[in-house]
């Protein structure tokens, strides 16, 4: 398993990162564990996870995949043998049964927040702890142009965030953070902060990148580069769209967007007439369409770890086998032929 340095900090992590947003809707306790046994064993010790998981998010099911790691810990024990990450639920009206209603990255919440995820994780310390999306308004989760709103809600200053961070980094709680679904200007803020003295160095970002959204490259790859925050790859086969499954309207029992079918992000009409130029040109070169897909994120320089979720374990293998191939010349020349045409299809 190659390794790659998070951040500017000491720990290396493997490429390829387990997640593990089903745990606890699509998969079961035991589907769980078995999947942390089988990532452990192939030298995926590098761990990503969110106190809003499993998706889609319920008042029900809330904690539960932290739930089933604490488990894990529990009955496995070796919690020094891996780097686990974990996020804090920003705003949205999908969580009022979130802390107080409005979750928000203050002093009282974010304490809140990461004592309670360490209380589910059955663990007294989290190695990095992310802001799941900003509490501003941002132009994510399927948004590419950034648009002023007038009536933005007042959010937490980021001088204050990271003053919170500094002090539960400082009582051991958690040793290093990174932000999620951020943009290149609250990077670099916090960067600047830091620089200033306030509060710790981000690490990583964890945003979508994948050939169906490649957005990561425009602003954000120079700054994973020249600052050392890594990408933290989500979604690198568009939840399971690069694959092909989805194609002509097929929905597979059991597959994620035949289980929640509101999830349209993977499937614009330029979405998928792209990802049907992916496909045939995979199977034209003898590969699988879903290990093509993760072999170009996992060549990416300035990807510090790709983030593989599975429902079955047959799918965490396909993903891990992925590590095996070089995309040739041409595959990667008429990859980029492809995105020429298409080019941000599904941000």
């Amino acid at each position: 398993m190659e390794l790659r340095r998070l951040g500017r900090t000491d720990l290396d992590v493997s490429l390829v990162c387990l997640g593990t947003m089903t745990w606890g809707r699509q998969n079961t306790l035991e589907d769980g564990l078995a999947q942390m046994d089988y990532a452990l064993d192939r030298g995926i010790f590098f761990w990503d996870t969110a106190e809003m998981y499993p998706i889609a998010p319920t008042a029900e099911t809330y904690g539960r995949t932290e739930e089933i790691i604490g488990e894990w810990f529990a009955s496995r024990g070796g919690r020094d043998r891996i780097v686990l990450a974990t996020k804090a639920v920003g705003p949205g009206d999908r969580f009022r049964h979130v802390r107080d209603g409005y979750p928000k990255f203050n002093r009282t919440h974010l304490i809140q927040a990461v004592d309670d995820s360490l209380r589910r994780l059955k663990t007294d310390y989290i190695d990095l702890y992310q802001l799941h999306w900003p509490e501003r308004n941002v132009n994510t989760f399927g948004k590419l142009g950034y648009r002023p709103s007038a009536d933005e809600p007042e959010w937490t200053p980021l001088e204050e965030v990271l003053s919170v961070l500094a002090d539960i980094v400082q009582s051991g709680k958690i040793r290093h953070i990174g932000v999620s679904n951020e943009t290149p200007w609250g990077v670099m803020k916090f960067l600047q902060l830091a620089d200033q003295g306030i509060g710790p160095r981000l690490v990583s970002i964890q945003n979508p990148y994948s050939l169906l959204n490649r957005t990561f490259e425009v602003g954000l790859a120079e700054i994973a580069h020249r600052e050392k925050v890594g990408l933290l790859a989500y979604a690198p086969i568009a939840a399971g769209a690069l694959s092909g499954k989805y194609l002509d309207g097929q929905r597979p029992a059991g597959a994620r967007m035949t289980v929640f079918p509101d999830n349209k992000r993977y499937f614009t009409p330029q979405g998928e007439e792209a990802v049907r130029r992916y496909v045939s040109l995979a199977r034209d070169h003898g590969l699988d369409p879903a290990q093509m897909a993760h072999a170009f994120v996992l060549s990416r320089p300035f990807l510090t770890s790709s983030i593989v979720g599975a429902t079955t374990l047959e799918q965490l293998k396909t993903a891990i086998d992925s590590l095996s191939i070089t995309l040739s010349a041409d595959v990667l020349e008429e990859i980029e032929k492809i995105h020429h045409q298409f080019t941000y299809p599904c941000p």
